[in-house]
């Protein structure tokens, strides 16, 4: 039951913090005003997508870190957690669209490295990192694209 302990911790910090950071750097009239490419998904989509997404980054944690807080998985896992909080306040807040790239190209590499340093630590959190290296790399393109088109 070791997961059961540290899970509400990593859940409050991922999902809360996810959260918190989507309420503050809601997308506004700035936002709204932006050229996006014909691939942009709707803004309803993006909330549902990040709620399950922080779920599993939350659960990955948990696992990775009971089996090896001092792994280079779990300090790739911190590493990405403080790249995917930084994203939105940089494209939202301060409306830097090509460091928000940056950003977003950082984090994909590492959630990628995290999911290769994770395989041999505990491989069901590596695979619950598989949709979100999927969402990111999206992400990645769709900023990347509307960095193009403004």
């Amino acid at each position: 039951m070791p997961l059961l302990r540290v899970l509400p911790f990593f859940l409050i910090l991922v999902v809360g913090g996810g959260l918190v950071i989507g309420y503050v750097t809601a997308p506004g009239i700035w936002y709204a005003g932006l050229n996006k490419p014909a691939f942009n998904p709707p803004d309803w989509v993006f909330a549902p997508t990040w709620s399950v997404l922080y779920v599993l980054i939350a659960v990955a944690g948990a696992r990775v870190w009971l089996r090896g807080r001092r792994e280079p998985a779990m300090r790739l896992w911190w590493l990405q957690l403080l790249l995917n909080f930084a994203w939105s306040p940089v494209f939202f807040s301060l409306h830097m669209i090509g460091p928000a790239l940056v950003i977003i190209l950082l984090l994909a590499a590492t959630v990628i490295a995290f999911i290769i340093a994770s395989w041999r630590v505990d491989r069901l959190s590596a695979l619950m990192f598989l949709p979100y290296a999927a969402w990111v790399l999206f992400a990645g393109v769709l900023n990347g694209a509307i960095l193009l088109l403004n």
